[in-house]
């Protein structure tokens, strides 16, 4: 079995920003190593006979290809329906400071 040491647990405490106590460390040490453990135990079973699933229901990905069409509406059409505009550009309220 896998062993954390409480030093492993601080620096990913760490990494994710967290505050343990002495407590805690501990009771995530030993999850973590349960964890562990149970990875252990997937890397030890024996699949060569069975080929890789991406997945089971058979379905594929329906996809029409990108065509480029030409649309009934010109830019200053569109523009002229904002609420306000300026040289041809719509003129919106100043997000940042």
């Amino acid at each position: 079995m896998t062993k954390i040491t409480a030093e492993e647990v601080k620096k990913l405490a760490s990494l994710a920003k967290l505050q343990l106590t002495n407590d805690q460390i501990d009771a995530f040490r030993s999850e973590m190593e349960s964890i562990m453990g149970l990875i252990d135990q997937l890397q030890a079973a024996d699949v060569d006979e069975y080929e890789p699933t991406e997945q089971v229901t058979g379905l594929t990905n329906v996809a029409r290809p990108d065509e480029v069409t030409q649309q009934a509406a010109e830019a200053a059409d569109l523009v002229a329906l904002a609420k306000d505009s300026q040289n041809n550009q719509y003129k919106v309220k100043r997000v940042l400071g």
